[in-house]
């Protein structure tokens, strides 16, 4: 395709909401900004900082010949 086709990235486009069916301008097809903030303020929740733990290999692991070399 040609690029002067290819909408740029910041170009809005009109779709129809999917949850609340109103004709909106988005960048993306998705809900409208009104129902985005309505979903963030009914499902969303305070962020969290989600602990992971250390890599420790499996018992059937055995190092390597060349690091045990001294």
């Amino acid at each position: 395709m040609e690029p002067s086709v290819l909408n740029p990235p910041s170009d809005l486009v009109p779709v129809p909401c999917p949850r609340c069916g109103s004709a909106v301008e988005e960048r993306f097809y998705g809900p409208c900004s009104g129902c985005r903030d309505e979903l963030r303020s009914l499902l969303g929740g305070p962020r969290r900082e989600v602990e992971v733990e250390a890599y420790e290999p499996k018992m059937n692991v055995t190092p390597n010949a060349v690091a045990l070399k001294e």
